[in-house]
This record gives C-alpha cells, structure tokens and sequence, in this order.
C-alpha cells in the first residue's frame, strides 16, 4: 500500500510522534513494559478535561469505573477503552471520554475491566456486563454502548448478550472495532502493514486473550461469530481506512442490515487505528471525532439519521 499518498502530512507528525512513545516493536516488550510506554503515549496526546465535566471514581459491583456528568443528564454512555485487552485503563482515555461528556451531556462510565494476560476470557466481557448492568440499575435512563479498537468488541459482545436482559440499551457507536473477522483476507492482507496496527499485532493480542485454542462461535469474544444479528440495538460504526481491523466494521454492518436492524458504517479515508488521540492536531481525526459524538446523542435520543 502507498501510505504516503493515502496519509496525509499532518497525520504523519501523529505517527511519528505517537512512534516516539510507542515503537513499532512494542509488542516485543514485557507486559509491564508494554504498559508503561502506552501510558506514557496517552500522556503525551492528553487534553485537560473541559472545566464543566465532573468526575468521581467508583466501583460497579466490584468492577473500577470512572463516572463523568456534566450538569443533569438523562442518558449513560458506557465506554470501553481500547488498547488489545491488554493496555490501557481509567487514565489512557480520560480525556475522551470527558470530551464526549461534555459534547453530548450525558454522562460516562468508563470501565476498568480486567485485562488480559493475567485475566483470560471472558474476564474483560464479564467486567464489562457487569459494569453495564450496574450502571442500568443505578442510573435508570438508556444505555448507549460506546468503544474503541478492542473496546469497540466489548461494547458489541454486550449487546449482543443484552438480548432479552437489558431493555435499557438504545444503541451502540462502534471505533476501527476488532469483532473477530478473518485474520487472513481482507483488509487484514491488504493493510497487515499498516501504521499504528498490524496484522501480526492484532494475531498477538488475539493469542494472549485466550487460556487454549481460540474458541468458535462464541459473541462474547467475536461477535461477528454470532449466528444471530436480530433486535440489536441500532449501531454507528467507524473505521479507519488504512487499518488491518477495517472489514469488521463492514462486514458487522452488512450482518445487521441483512437481519433487518439500524446499521451505518463509516469509513474515514487516510485514517489509521488509534485516530482519536488525533482529534486535536489531525483534521480528518477531529471531524471523525464530531460525527462519534453527534452519533451518541442522536442514539441517546433514539434519532437515526442515516436513512
């Protein structure tokens, strides 16, 4: 692929300054290193929180979250953080998720599942039902399921496990998602080298998550292996073009659509997996970051405007 055509300069300065705090070999690192160098990353593109949001740090039925508010609001954002199950957590996407308290006036809950490898499947999907089903319960107004990278699989194995539990769900927002598509064709062949992410990347987090094979037909670790897409709840998902992890996107919203449900899939040219610590220095980053906010609130407000 010409990565030099399809990206532009300024995200370029974003990988490569992103390459300062994380190299490519990362992975090749120890777990706590691994850790380290993330967060010092997500230091390096940290925003201060805008001065109207509020935040307290709490525990969901045993599960860390952290809960931003914003005035009186009448909807929950649940937001899973990115990071392969395997970095990240309260801190590395604070910024974010304050930003989108603050663009949206509903609150957020960010979760601090388990990560893997200490905590095998389902450990991170347990949290994460767990923490949505919490907040259902304490908040009592509509769920909108929000995640980015392997956040965005956690949101969509919850709701596909929210069918017939959770009437509270009213939509989900999807980011460059890795939802258990085929490691092989593709955009996992046509970008396995691609900035930021790459194949060899996304089989590595793939192989640390699970204590044996990795399991078949199983939503809470890959909902595109569901055999059933029916009365999900309606679902925004966006991707970065030049990204390994791009045809889930696509193929989960063709799965939706083809079983009568809400389903739009955006994909940002010349974008790579982890634009939204671009969305202050990067143009076509920030423009993306506005449609993710302008769609939590319409499914908040249970408008769908992509017909």
């Amino acid at each position: 692929m010409d990565y030099e055509r399809l990206i532009d300069a300024e995200t370029w300065v974003f990988i490569r300054k992103t390459g300062e705090s994380y190299a490519d070999d990362a992975v090749e690192l120890s777990i706590a290193e691994q850790r380290d160098v993330y967060d010092a990353m997500c230091r390096d593109f940290h925003f201060a929180r805008p001065a109207i949001v509020q935040t307290e740090d709490l525990l969901a039925d045993g599960v860390p979250v952290r809960h931003y508010w914003a005035g009186d609001p009448t909807r929950t954002v649940m937001y899973f953080h990115g990071g392969g199950l395997v970095v990240g957590g309260l801190e590395s996407h604070d910024d974010i998720c304050a930003e989108i308290c603050a663009q949206t006036g509903y609150r957020v809950i960010s979760a601090d599942y388990r990560l893997i490898p200490e905590h095998k499947h389902p450990a991170s999907f347990d949290d994460a039902w767990t923490s949505t089903q919490w907040a259902a319960n304490q908040f009592n107004d509509g769920l909108v399921l929000v995640g980015d990278s392997a956040g965005g699989n956690l949101a969509a194995a919850v709701a596909h496990h929210a069918r017939g539990r959770l009437s509270e769900v009213l939509g989900q927002v999807l980011i460059y998602p890795g939802l258990g598509g085929d490691l092989v064709s593709g955009s996992y062949h046509q970008h396995a080298q691609a900035p930021m992410l790459t194949r060899d990347e996304c089989m590595y987090y793939q192989q640390l998550r699970f204590d044996g094979p990795v399991p078949e037909n199983d939503p809470t670790s890959a909902p595109l292996q569901d055999s059933d897409f029916s009365d999900l709840p309606p679902t925004v998902l966006i991707s970065a073009d030049c990204d390994p992890v791009r045809d889930d996107a696509r193929q989960y919203c063709e799965k939706l659509l083809a079983a009568g449900g809400r389903a739009h899939w955006i994909n940002e040219p010349g974008l790579i997996h982890g634009f939204l610590r671009a969305r202050h220095s990067v143009g076509r980053a920030r423009n993306s970051f506005e449609r993710i906010s302008a769609a939590i609130e319409a499914l908040g407000q249970e408008i769908w405007s992509y017909d």
